[in-house]
């Protein structure tokens, strides 16, 4: 089988490995916070979809400042020995009624991230459809254990529906926008939704 070039280790994945992180994805976290300040030191973070753990790692060891809290969620294990001991790891599914609770016991939270992605199928269509529903998932969560002025970060692929999302999106936050990190690959279709300062529920 030929190699792709998603085979080989290009420099985010190479200062991934450098710097003790297990995924490149860690950078794009980086660029965002830099950009919008979504989480600040001392704060309650739910990481949904957490594994292998960058966004996770990060966040314990330069955003929160080891002083706050993480509620990590996934279905599969993080990849990080020790686990910071910020960290409160739940493994499952975080829509799941029995997960779902645990993660309203432990909020409300000062910001939601999440870089899930759905189990891909190579079409693109299905892909995309499945990726909208997860960040709606995500937002439904974000719009009831966020706390007021919070702050939200969901990846999704584009297809057209993150505009809709981007739509419900401004109804919760003083200002929600799209992103997309120098670290995504090029030819990749994700985006990240950007939801700051959310609004006082009534």
């Amino acid at each position: 089988m030929a190699k792709t070039r998603r085979d080989k280790a290009d420099f985010y994945t190479k200062k991934a490995h450098k710097e003790g992180y297990p995924a490149r994805s860690v950078y794009k976290l980086e660029e965002i916070q830099a950009s919008n300040k979504i989480i600040k030191p001392g704060d309650k973070v739910l990481d949904v979809g957490a594994a292998p753990g960058s966004w996770t790692l990060y966040t314990h060891k330069n955003l929160i400042k080891q002083k706050g809290s993480i509620i990590a969620v996934d279905l599969n294990p993080l990849n990080l020995n020790p686990i910071p001991p910020t960290v409160t790891f739940f493994q499952g599914d975080a829509f799941n009624k029995d997960i779902r609770e645990k993660l309203i016991e432990h909020g409300p939270y000062d910001a939601i991230i999440s870089d899930a992605a759905p189990m891909t199928m190579g079409n693109r269509s299905v892909d995309t459809a499945r990726s909208e529903n997860l960040a709606e998932q995500v937002l439904f969560l974000a719009n009831e254990h966020l706390k007021t002025h919070g702050n939200l970060v969901i990846k999704i692929f584009q297809g057209g529906g993150q505009q809709d999302i981007l739509k419900n999106m401004r109804k919760i936050f003083s200002k929600a926008k799209t992103a997309k990190p120098k670290a995504c690959r090029s030819d990749s279709f994700e985006i990240f939704l950007i939801g700051l300062d959310k609004k006082k529920s009534f």
